[in-house]
């Protein structure tokens, strides 16, 4: 047994990580939002393993260190037809299948489907909101919802008023039509109640499906008499958090606890802001934080952010892939030597990776697409270097299957020996 590496052929495995990552970003960018995540991420591994296959095959074609140079003369030809199953085939069912169950929401959890702007149109809004800025950041907010989710619009002074019924926003068409209804607001001089409008979101959400998960958002320059107890009751049952906006309730101690109590008691958080023109960016954070939502290679989000299953499990999937994409190879090459290396060195690329993108995402489009690269590149080439922690055959390079008949010559003997040699090829 000896230990052995081809150089060039963990150089290709990185020139194949960076192209598989490259091709990866662009599926990410340009299929968000119109196929399933699970599909996205199927193809994601799927491209990878395949890029990386490509480059290793074509590095053991130039230099067949690890295969031998009779495997180039005979059996490349199969490598080739085992390259697309073995590699982008498999990966992308693994892919699916590990993102699928990663998706899978444990305990209470749900993802956000479901969305309720309350908004205060009260008179006082005239002082803390003249331009309307309110109104601009919830039809901001719209515009960023992909086709999955549904909104609806309530504002309230005295008494509620429901201007959008919940409505998929599937096309822009139905947003337009959602802006309308925004856009036909006047304002008034009428005072606050904070409460009823609680009840009427509540009402809209008791008619959605009980397996849809709910939000709401609240946003109030004031205060008003509210039995919180009462009110919230059918948020804490349902897991829906109330998210609350105090805008310009500086001075106003009583407001200010309102509207954290309402957050606190039901899972959400309170955001306090001085500005009207800061209200589209505390909006945009609110839907960020609450989306629940998580792939093997992106930022989870949403209150499992933090969840300690949830990043033991991606660690142990990505693991999984990566030994997945070491076994590919190896049956690409028909090599049970190489199969065990690379499956090895996979588990340990694997786990690399995982943790590099578990503690290195963080939500920045350029950060988490260099985090994703690097993950990349250690899943490609770790594994190709573990022939020199797992040793092969002395032999193994030189050793192939030879036509049934074929001889050696023996040079101390002097006779022919028939050969039946394929000790290190095939599973």
């Amino acid at each position: 047994m000896q230990r052995k590496i081809n150089w060039l052929l963990v150089l290709s495995s990185l020139i194949g990580g960076a192209v598989g990552a490259v091709i990866g970003e662009l599926l990410l960018n340009q299929l968000e939002g119109r196929l399933p995540w699970i599909v996205i991420i199927g193809l994601y591994f799927g491209i990878l393993a395949l890029s990386v296959g490509l480059f290793c095959l074509i590095a053991e074609m130039v230099s067949p260190r690890l295969n031998g140079s009779s495997w180039r003369q005979r059996y490349v030809g199969t490598s080739w037809k085992l390259l697309v199953p073995a590699t982008l085939v498999m990966l992308l069912l693994a892919g699916t299948a590990l993102e699928f169950l990663y998706e899978l929401n444990v305990g209470r959890a749900k993802s956000v489907d479901d969305i309720v702007l309350i908004i205060d149109n009260s008179g006082s809004m005239l002082e803390t909101d003249p331009d309307d800025r309110r109104y601009e950041a919830a039809k901001s907010l719209i515009g960023q919802m992909d086709s999955s989710k549904q909104v609806a619009v309530i504002v309230f002074n005295n008494e509620s008023e429901l201007i959008q019924p919940f409505v998929q926003v599937r096309d822009q068409d139905v947003k337009n039509q959602v802006y309308a209804a925004i856009d036909a607001l006047e304002p008034t001089d009428a005072g606050t109640d904070i409460g009823d409008a609680l009840l009427s979101s509540m009402k809209q959400i008791k008619g959605q499906p009980s397996s849809r998960g709910a939000m709401a958002i609240l946003l109030s320059d004031g205060v008003s008499e509210v039995d919180t107890a009462r009110v919230l009751a059918d948020y804490r049952d349902r897991g829906v958090s109330v998210n609350t906006i105090g805008l310009g309730l500086s001075g106003n101690i009583e407001g200010v606890e309102l509207l954290k109590e309402i957050a606190t008691n039901t899972g959400g958080r309170y955001y306090d802001v001085a500005d009207a023109s800061n209200l589209s960016f505390v909006f945009q954070t609110i839907y960020d934080n609450n989306l629940n939502e998580r792939t093997l290679v992106t930022e989870r989000t949403g209150p499992m952010k933090d969840s300690t299953y949830y990043m033991i499990l991606r660690i142990i999937f990505v693991l999984g892939l990566g030994a997945l994409l070491g076994l590919s190879l190896g049956m690409m090459f028909d090599n049970r030597h190489l199969a065990k290396s690379f499956t090895i060195g996979g588990s340990v690329s694997g786990l690399l990776a995982g943790l590099l993108l578990e503690f290195g995402l963080s939500g920045g489009t350029l950060a988490d697409a260099l985090i994703r690269l690097l993950a990349c590149l250690v899943l490609a080439s770790v594994m190709t270097m573990f022939t020199l922690a797992v040793p092969m055959p002395a032999d193994g390079a030189r050793t192939v299957m030879r036509r049934r008949g074929a001889t050696l010559q023996d040079g101390k003997t002097g006779f022919q020996e028939p050969v039946r040699d394929r000790r290190n090829r095939g599973f």
